[in-house]
């Protein structure tokens, strides 16, 4: 598949300058430069890269003009104009027949126009799935779920009864949706179970990754609110609430009850306790314990970053030794207090 220039300017909603005609077939980073593909530049320290070019054109900012070689492809924003360009090259998946034989759809179920079911996937009783939905080989649809227009499920995701997923969510291999949130009540060493009686409930334009998995509510539900991210094998726990467009990276882990607002970001490995809020616009760093609630937004950091290990080993004893000396330099306070007050 390729395109033209003028199409792809159209499409990205980008000035061209350069020969409208010029025909493309695919991406390419500033390095690699393949001479029928389109790069992006988006900060002035690859500037360099840009120089040196053999792109076809590529999408920049209007200050960048000046250095590029080539065909531009010029935007406000062209790491978004980029994501839009990398739609046009994306391989279409290939399509069996639209229900494949060995699929099991129970007879209750109501599919809409366009929906595709592969290869021994389970479509269980009550469930509603609307137009264009795409059901993955092997993947489990549990009774009353109901999916919305244009999603897709790859292989092997299964979704627990009673869900609810809105109209273009994007759900990678190995998800789980609606297990049993940890509840357990412990009575004379002995743990009894604590049904789950919630659901998940998951806005539209949602993307979620390869193994993740979403905790259904105890009670209420857990929600996930519209054009979320979610990256591979992040834990999300019962009734946590995220808000729209949060963005969440990968081995994050939220417990029960956390409140996320809109337009987050957790880095890689973040943890957050349970029943915290964290307010809208709020940024947590990579690898940060979050014990408290947020309310303002901002970045915020915990942990401590990578060292050479000497250094660390003498941080990490005096780190040991700041209670005896806080004690220390209360005491010397008082001293010093007494001394000022006797001269």
């Amino acid at each position: 598949m390729d395109y033209t220039l003028g199409e792809i300017a159209q499409r990205i909603g980008a000035r061209l300058v350069g020969e409208a005609g010029t025909r493309i077939s695919g991406v390419t980073s500033l390095e690699s430069s393949r001479a029928n593909a389109i790069g992006f530049l988006t900060h002035p320290r690859y500037r360099k890269l840009l120089i040196a070019t053999r792109a076809a054109a590529v999408i920049l900012r209007e200050e960048e003009l000046p250095y590029c070689p080539v065909a531009a492809l010029v935007c406000d924003n062209p790491y978004a104009a980029y994501a839009r360009a990398t739609a046009l090259f994306a391989p279409a998946p290939v399509e069996g027949p639209p229900i494949h034989p060995t699929a099991v759809i129970d007879a209750t179920a109501r599919l809409a126009q366009g929906v595709r079911v592969a290869a021994h996937a389970v479509v269980e009783a009550g469930v509603e799935l609307g137009a264009g939905v795409a059901i993955g080989s092997g993947c489990v649809v549990g009774e009353g779920v109901r999916i919305g227009a244009g999603s897709r499920l790859y292989p092997n995701v299964t979704v627990y009864h009673g869900c609810e997923i809105g109209r273009n969510v994007i759900i990678h291999s190995g998800a789980v949706i609606g297990a049993d949130g940890f509840g357990f009540a412990n009575e004379a060493g002995r743990w009894i179970k604590i049904h789950q009686l919630g659901r998940v409930v998951i806005g539209d334009e949602v993307e979620i990754g390869a193994n993740t998995t979403i905790d259904r509510g105890a009670i209420e539900d857990t929600v996930i609110g519209h054009n979320v991210i979610i990256d591979n094998q992040v834990q999300v726990a019962h009734n946590v609430r995220i808000g729209d467009h949060t963005a969440i990276a990968g081995c994050v882990g939220i417990a029960g009850s956390a409140v996320i607002g809109s337009h987050c970001a957790l880095g890689g490995g973040a943890g957050i306790l349970g029943h915290l809020e964290l307010g809208d616009g709020v940024t947590v760093t990579a690898m940060s314990l979050v014990t408290n609630s947020i309310p303002h937004s901002g970045v915020y950091s915990a942990g401590t970053p990578l060292e050479p290990k000497a250094q660390w080993q003498k941080n990490y004893v005096r780190f040991k030794q700041l209670d005896e000396m806080a004690h220390r330099l209360r005491t010397l306070e008082k001293e010093f207090k007494q001394l000022t007050k006797e001269g």
